[in-house]
């Protein structure tokens, strides 16, 4: 069994998801593709997800591939979370997150909604039906979905707060984010949106492919970590590892048992030893997906200063691959302040790169750089 460290683990990772070296200009869909979708509870952090990855991403990139180009589409995927996947792979996603399990708990619908699963289902279908052909507001799919359903409580259920009834609408390929209207969403139907059959993907190739994604991107990655990430339990992240067979295999990181991809296994000792410095920003993909073992990428008992109460995931000054401290920043008129906290004193050259690296923040948002490197700050 290959033998790794942490160190080496967390250098391959970064290495993989365009950290080490920016991708061309140009690949914004090829690294959404990587990473496995743009996490998008924040849109913002998505855009400084993508322009810590891509080289010379233009401010507005992502929203132009959003909204104007359609060649990504914004939908709730992994975990029930919102996240922008590349639209010519919408098909794999739909297969893979169909089968979820997670809002198939009959219980749970009953107390919060006070409907079955039959009922789940008949609004879910009257929810594609009204956007078929249609951009609607949170407020006219309520609407629509009452005149379908002929009941005026499902239609008030739909537009419940969060999101949570639309979600397997989302799941299943029958929902998508359109463009908002101010302050309001809109949802639409992906076909509708996207003017194209999207076609479909067998539910077990679907699995593998997304398994695969996770793997090269994440890996090496334990089956709780594939879990965690997807938002399943541990039973079926074992199975879809398993079901990859001779693809996968594992490997020890300092008395771990981790997965990689069996072709990645050659390639894991032989990332380049120069140092790599990225600020990341808050709910990055890189450090969702280390979630599960994050204290063996901190320099001390730190997790709480990164993961924080009611899911927030702060930004990230990453060293090599590891988390070496947190950031932020704050646009003051012409200038933008960043003001970067490392655990610990830091090093010349870390200071200097997170510099750099705050320069090329700068210049993304069109603004003037204030740094402030601060290891003595209290941090929050």
């Amino acid at each position: 069994m290959l033998k790794l460290t942490w160190a080496d683990a967390a250098r391959w990772r970064a290495r993989q998801q365009y950290l080490y070296k920016r991708a061309p200009a140009g690949s914004l869909l090829k690294v959404a593709s990587r990473l496995c979708g743009l996490h998008a509870q924040v849109m913002s952090s998505a855009e400084l997800m993508a322009s810590a990855r891509v080289e010379r991403l233009g401010q507005r990139a992502v929203q132009k591939a959003l909204w104007h180009d359609r060649t990504l589409v914004k939908t709730w995927a992994m975990r029930g979370t919102l996240h922008l996947l590349p639209s010519t792979e919408l098909p794999m996603w739909h297969a893979a997150l169909g089968i979820s399990r997670r809002y198939l708990h009959e219980k749970a619908w009953q107390n919060n909604f006070g409907i079955d699963l039959a009922e789940l289902e008949q609004i879910t279908e009257a929810v594609a039906t009204a956007l078929t052909g249609c951009v609607l507001t949170r407020e006219e799919l309520m609407a629509e979905v009452a005149r379908i359903t002929g009941s005026a409580n499902f239609g008030k259920i739909a537009g419940s707060s969060w999101g949570t009834i639309l979600k397997p609408a989302a799941f299943s390929g029958r929902l998508c984010f359109a463009t908002s209207v101010g302050t309001r969403v809109r949802f639409t139907n992906p076909g509708s949106w996207l003017e194209a059959e999207l076609g479909s993907m067998p539910v077990e190739a679907a699995t593998a492919e997304v398994t695969r994604r996770f793997l090269t991107a994440y890996g090496p990655a334990t089956v709780r970590d594939l879990a965690r990430w997807w938002g399943a339990s541990m039973r079926t992240a074992r199975q879809w590892i398993t079901e990859l067979g001779d693809e996968a295999c594992t490997v020890e990181v300092e008395g771990t048992t981790a997965w990689m991809m069996v072709r990645d296994t050659c390639k894991v000792l032989d990332v380049a030893t120069e140092h790599s410095v990225r600020l990341l920003p808050g709910f990055d993909q890189y450090v969702i997906g280390a979630s599960a073992h994050a204290e063996r990428l901190l320099p001390g008992v730190l997790r709480g200063l990164i993961y924080r109460p009611q899911g927030w995931v702060s930004p990230v000054l990453l060293v090599n691959g590891r988390m070496e401290g947190v950031w932020r920043h704050e646009v003051k008129g012409r200038r933008v302040e960043v003001s970067v906290q490392p655990f610990g004193k830091g090093t010349a050259w870390m200071r200097r790169a997170a510099k750099e690296e705050a320069a090329h923040l700068a210049t993304f948002l069109g603004r003037e750089l204030e740094f402030v490197w601060n290891p003595n700050e209290l941090i929050n």
